[in-house]
């Protein structure tokens, strides 16, 4: 009989640095006296201490009750089934059906489909990392990705559908998939890209990419975003213009600002030492969630916490190059900084579930 909760023990310096961030975010939702600002700001505290109870309760679980496969078949089960439910009863947002809608809260079914992703492709290619080498570990692996990517993209919510793709790359690299199957993988998602912007991509995202290739062709508007984002950014200067003095944010000037654009608005208040400042932390506490993986006495462990510091970069990595321009706008939050709670959570549980590979029980 294998115990559901384990020993309590929690690394300090992560669970800090993560609350760090978590309270720069929030020094951007910093309400203003407009009633809308204080209430985002109360909702997103709420959050914060949702995810860390949540946190908590993950880093409890012992990893060989997680690497049951029955457990893991259950969580993508669910995913699943909550991606099928979004598609027929979802709330539509800015054209996207992605929210089921309760009343009190709103649940992003795509953010939980991070942890089903790493807990399955972990569960696989633990059992098959030594057979990584051959194709149809590689194809089954993507199977399970693509079914939920698929699911994901009918939304249609094209920046979750990436993240998710690379978090697959990612875990078939830490499993040790060979150099050659790598550019054959890299060549096929070529082509898969090449499909998507044919077949799947809607006229307003083939227009951001577009807009993209060529920022000053529609500065006001496919354009204006990712032109205010920089212009916020490049007005922050070194030390920023001080908490709730941002304004190309505060004035709304830059859409979007407390979720999509966030680290432009926070670069704006806090200018490029503040950058830096969140930049060094956050390299910090991927550092951390690195340091559980290698402490991990199982294959199993070491993917899930590689793979839940992959749901922590590889978001981070993307909003930050969207605000600066170096891609094109898809709408994606800042871990620990953005307002929302659906990725507040799955965030937060992620570093839960590094915390409990690093533990080793």
């Amino acid at each position: 009989m294998v115990a559901v909760i384990s020993r309590p023990s929690l690394d300090g310096w992560a669970v800090g640095t993560a609350l760090f961030l978590s309270l720069c975010g929030l020094s951007v939702l910093a309400p203003l006296g407009d009633r809308e600002s204080g209430e985002l700001f109360v909702r997103q505290i709420i959050w914060v201490f949702i995810g860390l109870a949540a946190m908590i309760g993950v880093s409890l679980v012992p990893m060989r009750f997680l690497a049951h496969r029955s457990v893991v078949l259950s969580v993508y089960a669910a995913v699943v089934f909550l991606l099928l439910i979004t598609g027929v009863v979802g709330s539509v947002f800015q054209g996207a059906q992605s929210w089921l809608n309760f009343g009190f809260a709103a649940l992003q079914p795509a953010e939980l489909a991070k942890i089903a992703v790493v807990l399955i492709l972990a569960k696989y290619l633990a059992r098959r990392h030594v057979a990584i080498s051959q194709w149809r570990h590689v194809v089954v692996s993507a199977a399970y990705v693509g079914v939920i990517a698929l699911l994901v993209l009918t939304q249609p919510d094209l920046g979750s559908a990436v993240v998710l793709g690379i978090l697959w790359l990612v875990m078939v690299l830490a499993a040790g998939i060979p150099l050659r199957s790598l550019v054959i993988v890299t060549a096929a998602g070529v082509v898969a890209a090449g499909a998507l912007w044919v077949f799947a991509l809607s006229p307003y995202q083939k227009e951001r990419v577009i807009t993209f290739l060529s920022p000053s062709a529609d500065v006001l508007g496919a354009g204006y975003s990712s032109r205010q984002a920089l212009i916020a950014i490049g007005s922050g200067g070194m030390f920023g213009k001080g908490v709730g003095f941002g304004t190309q944010s505060r004035l709304s000037f830059l859409p979007e600002y407390e979720t999509d654009f966030i680290f432009a608005a926070f670069a704006e208040e806090w200018g490029f030492v503040g950058v830096i400042v969140i930049l060094l932390a956050f390299g910090f506490l991927v550092a951390r969630v690195v340091r559980c993986a290698l402490a991990s006495p199982t294959n199993f462990g070491t993917l899930v916490a590689l793979g839940a510091a992959a749901i922590l970069v590889v978001p981070f990595a993307l909003h930050t190059f969207i605000n600066i321009g170096l891609l094109p706008v898809t709408g994606l939050a800042l871990p620990f900084m953005s307002y929302g709670g659906s990725h507040t959570l799955v965030e937060w549980m992620a570093l839960g579930l590094a915390l409990a590979a690093g533990r080793g029980v």
